[in-house]
């Protein structure tokens, strides 16, 4: 993929929490803007004042008796105030738009780690995002063992769920990404430079 290739593209950073997918957002874009093109970076959930909004009622741990069903429709909200508010538009000016999760991360955690139902999930995915999937997706891939040493303190309400949880969405990355050749999967076990070198040589940066 060449650099002049990557305007109007979609990249997008997946995996377990913990993997360190906004630390790659941030030093790809700035690796972008070096060679001057134009970025827009987003996350989910949040990225639009409605979806920070949501973001704090999903993360919250006081939120202990948010259904699964409920969890999925906040967080289809949050991807359909970002698509539209955000994404789109980055994506028609031209410019590069990376994000730090979207459509897969729903049917990793909510589908495999919540059990709920992959085809209704990918139905409000298409019709959050108009149907438009990323053009390339970095998979940051961590036994969850390891993700969840990482984590500091008891974390936010997704964060402190047990290491069966995070094992199933682990096991919903892999199995939804095999064989799709827009997946880049990366140990998320090398070091943060290790990884950002594999991304920008993927993108012929």
């Amino acid at each position: 993929m060449s650099e002049i290739e990557l305007r109007g593209k979609l990249i997008v950073f997946e995996g377990l929490d913990f993997t360190g997918k906004s630390t790659q957002v941030r030093i790809l874009a700035e690796r972008l803007r070096a060679r001057g093109l134009p970025v827009v970076t987003t996350r989910e959930p949040g990225g639009t004042p409605i979806g920070e909004e949501v973001r704090r009622l999903l993360l919250s741990r006081q939120s202990t008796d948010l259904l699964p069903l409920s969890e999925l429709l906040l967080l289809i909200t949050c991807r359909a105030q970002v698509y539209s508010q955000v994404i789109k538009p980055g994506l028609a000016d031209g410019a590069v738009v990376v994000s730090s999760r979207y459509r897969l991360s729903s049917l990793a955690y909510q589908g495999y780690g919540r059990g709920l139902d992959l085809e209704l999930i990918r139905r409000l995915n298409d019709a959050a995002t108009e149907g438009r999937r990323p053009d390339i997706t970095f998979l940051l891939d961590l036994p969850a063992e390891l993700a969840l040493s990482r984590r500091k303190g008891e974390g936010d309400r997704i964060e402190g769920e047990d290491l069966e949880f995070y094992r199933r969405v682990r096991q919903g990355y892999l199995e939804l990404t095999r064989g799709d050749r827009t997946v880049v999967a990366i140990d998320g076990r090398r070091s943060v430079q290790e990884i950002a070198s594999e991304v920008a040589a993927r993108l012929g940066l």
